[in-house]
């Protein structure tokens, strides 16, 4: 028998990359197998120097579990240490973040004895979005739906457009098929995921992000879409009309700060000052009263001085942002950043971690305060069969728990929220 098992590091994108490919080997007759597997694929995460360490761990545990199985390896990892992952942890088939869709087709040459080449990655050319087919693996009711990758950006901390390449936009008709598909096979909420989601169609000439989502919210019976993360540029006001006209589209912006302290973000190459992102916010608030916007923030950039750490604490209370993602800086050799002076001390970058995860806390708790005794409509998402609770999300991302004997998994419940 055909058996395989997978794994998937760091973000959606790779957890989607993952599930197009266990659909595709299904469709060829493998059976997931997590203790006997002939093949074992890991999709790698290069984000920080964390992700690549545990990268590297998990392809030896692969290697040393499973002496028997086929080891492919791809991901943001192998695309930067392709030769280390090939010569030196000597993994069967190496690719990165490109040739993917090769990857079944070398495993089925494998397993009928032929002789497979590893994936060479030195060309790097990026030049296409990369079809991995209609993925069937989902969690529970949600289903991420990738609608491009790479990354034009170049922020002077990150190594993702390095890794990634260039950002090339999924046809439409695809992304449509498959959200079709999707609802089709009763996911009620899809969440649009990509490297730089909101850069979609930049590269196709034809159409925009704000297009897209239109498009996708006039498919029959689906309940929700969400968009994963967003650049605030690229919330125009047919977006904003969009959510506010729209009840399928989350009532939830999750958009990137970084920082709100103008040098910094001059030295991070962001692509906005505090003011512009400022203004955008407001608008949002204005037209969206009670929409959800959370955000992420990296502290201890090099040279953040305690001002500038600051400026960024008011910012973010000035913005009236909801729930804060906090990442202390992580230096990645091959960026600009790597090589600024002034690089910040460990324990200075774990209290400001800490200050804001509090602030937070704080931020959060104020703003689900305001929904208490007031009727929500959740989405069951998972349930909890030792303690009888159904559990799933607001359109604007509250998390609520529902006593219940009866499991409602993929259920539409309406209650009155309560903390």
């Amino acid at each position: 028998m055909k058996t395989y098992k997978t794994i998937s590091l760091g973000c959606k994108v790779n957890a989607y990359e993952i599930s197009a490919l266990c659909s595709r080997l299904e469709e060829l007759g493998y059976v997931k197998d997590e203790n006997n597997p002939s093949v074992a694929i890991i999709n790698t995460c290069s984000v920080t120097a964390t992700a690549d360490q545990k990268s590297r761990q998990h392809i030896r545990k692969l290697i040393n579990n499973y002496p028997n199985a086929l080891i492919v390896v791809m991901g943001c990892y192998s695309q930067g240490q392709h030769k280390f992952v090939s010569e030196e942890i000597k993994a069967n088939i190496v690719t990165g973040t490109n040739n993917r869709d090769k990857i079944v087709e070398l495993i089925e040459k494998y397993h009928n004895g032929e002789s497979i080449d590893i994936t060479d990655e030195k060309s790097r050319l990026f030049d296409k979005y990369e079809e991995l087919g209609v993925t069937t693996h989902s969690e529970n009711v949600r289903a991420y739906l990738k609608i491009q990758d790479g990354c034009d950006n170049f922020c002077s901390y990150c190594l993702i457009p390095y890794r990634r390449g260039k950002a090339r936009s999924r046809q439409p008709e695809n992304v449509i098929k498959e959200a079709e598909f999707l609802v089709n096979n009763a996911y009620k909420e899809i969440v649009l995921t990509g490297i730089h989601v909101g850069g979609y169609g930049k590269d196709l000439n034809s159409i925009s992000f704000s297009n897209l989502v239109k498009q996708l919210l006039d498919i029959k019976d689906l309940y929700r879409i969400r968009i994963s993360s967003i650049e605030e540029s690229e919330i125009d006001d047919e977006l904003i009309n969009l959510i506010n006209t729209k009840s399928n589209l989350a009532y939830h912006f999750h958009i990137p700060l970084q920082s709100g302290s103008d040098t910094v973000l001059k030295r991070m190459n962001r692509k906005y000052t505090c003011e512009q992102f400022l203004n955008k916010i407001n608008l949002i608030k204005n037209s969206c009263p009670d929409v959800a916007l959370t955000t992420d923030v990296i502290v201890g950039f090099p040279g953040e001085s305690e001002e500038e750490f600051q400026q960024t604490y008011e910012f973010i209370k000035k913005c009236g942002f909801h729930m804060l993602h906090v990442f202390p800086f992580s230096s990645r050799e091959g960026t600009v950043a790597a090589k600024m002076p002034n690089q910040i001390d460990p324990r200075i970058k774990k209290q400001r971690v800490a200050a804001l995860i509090e602030l937070s806390n704080n931020l959060w708790d104020k703003y689900t305060s305001r929904f208490i005794n007031k009727e929500v409509e959740v989405l069951i998402e998972e349930y909890d069969e030792e303690h009888h609770i159904n559990i799933g999300h607001t359109s604007n991302y509250l998390e609520v728990r529902i006593p219940d004997l009866e499991n409602r998994v993929g259920q539409i419940v309406k209650t009155v929220y309560k903390k």
